[in-house]
């Protein structure tokens, strides 16, 4: 992936690091990582996304907690799940705007939601940190809302295998081609990584709690690239780990991103040229540049979307049709919508 150069750029930034080397003899670790992240050659100091007011067109239909949201970028169709008492569980949204439909089935507390979606079938997986009947399970229900699959087993936290267990399961992506992953521990005993096959099996489980390489403390939320790299939240050890999609091998870590909080969901751009991560302690939403293909290098803030106190985003998506930023904040009780500027 090619990079546009700065005309300049290199003049700038070795006043800027010269300057940086005094400033820094006077500040706390913390402070160094900060300023440093300032004189980021990545950033951008212009805003990338704006605020679309005008989503969705009725927001009353938001009548609990929006803990999660999933894109149809096929179907033009976006799915929130929400947490509450004699509230529908899922609301489905037209990207538009326009609230369409609502369902609630054997879903107690929705955390994580994802829509997988190929010309001859779409489904939706949904993970349940519940800790009754229907909880610690990954859901997988018909755009409608009828039930499929049932990953776990219903209303009992555990770590086996054969069968499959889960306490906690915070979030799942699924590829095209029909294999999962699944970041297993919101708080719960687990902390791990699984990826399965088409059937359903294990293929490889990474991770327990910990804070050395390929440990976790609250595994929030996965995604996948297009060069074979699973990238994790790794919300309570204030770092995103990566792994080889393949293999399940480490490949790398960062941290310097968040001093201030660990990211809570992590999502690719359209041209996966930056990475959308929230954080959701201090409110904001912050746009990483991602690297290509090879080393994963450090972090690089390139961008920030600074949200209203207690806000709190939890998790989000993104529309790989539109480039559009989709994000469920728990605090406000909302999903907003962001638009690219170019």
């Amino acid at each position: 992936m090619k990079r546009r150069g700065r005309p300049g750029l290199a003049v700038a930034m070795g006043s800027a690091v010269a300057a940086l080397l005094v400033f820094s003899c006077a500040l706390s670790g913390s402070q160094v990582l900060r300023a440093i992240a300032f004189y980021s050659p990545w950033r951008i100091e212009q805003q990338l996304y704006k605020l679309d007011v005008g989503w969705p067109k009725r927001p009353e239909y938001f009548t609990g907690q929006t803990f999660c949201v999933a894109v149809d970028p096929l179907h033009d169709l976006v799915y929130v799940a929400q947490r509450g008492a004699n509230v529908p569980k899922v609301l489905v949204f037209s990207d538009e705007g326009y609230f369409l439909h609502a369902w609630n089935s054997t879903l107690e507390m929705p955390h994580g939601i994802f829509a997988v979606s190929t010309p001859t079938d779409t489904s939706i997986w949904i993970t349940d940190v519940g800790t009754g009947e229907y909880g610690h399970t990954v859901k997988q229900y018909s755009p409608s809302g009828k039930l499929i699959q049932v990953l776990g087993t219903q209303g009992k936290a555990g770590s086996g295998l054969n069968p499959l267990q889960f306490d906690q399961p915070a979030e799942i992506f699924v590829e095209q081609t029909g294999e999962i992953y699944i970041v297993d521990g919101d708080g719960g005993m687990n902390n791990r990584l699984f990826k399965l096959s088409t059937d359903f099996k294990e293929i490889w489980l990474r991770g327990e709690n910990g804070t050395g390489v390929g440990q976790f403390k609250i595994p929030h939320s996965v995604t996948v690239d297009s060069v074979g790299r699973v990238w994790v939240a790794d919300r309570g050890n204030k770092r995103i780990q990566v792994f080889d999609k393949v293999t399940g091998e480490w490949l790398g870590s960062w941290s310097s991103c968040f001093v201030e909080d660990g990211p809570s969901s992590v999502r690719l751009t359209t041209n996966e040229e930056y990475l959308i991560v929230a954080q959701l302690s201090i409110n904001r939403v912050t746009v990483l540049a991602a690297p290509p293909i090879g080393s994963i290098g450090e972090c690089h803030v390139v961008n920030t979307i600074q949200l209203a106190d207690e806000v709190k985003p939890h998790l989000v998506d993104v529309n790989v049709k539109t480039g559009a930023i989709y994000v469920a904040e728990i605090g406000a009780q909302q999903v907003q919508k962001y638009v690219p500027l170019n």
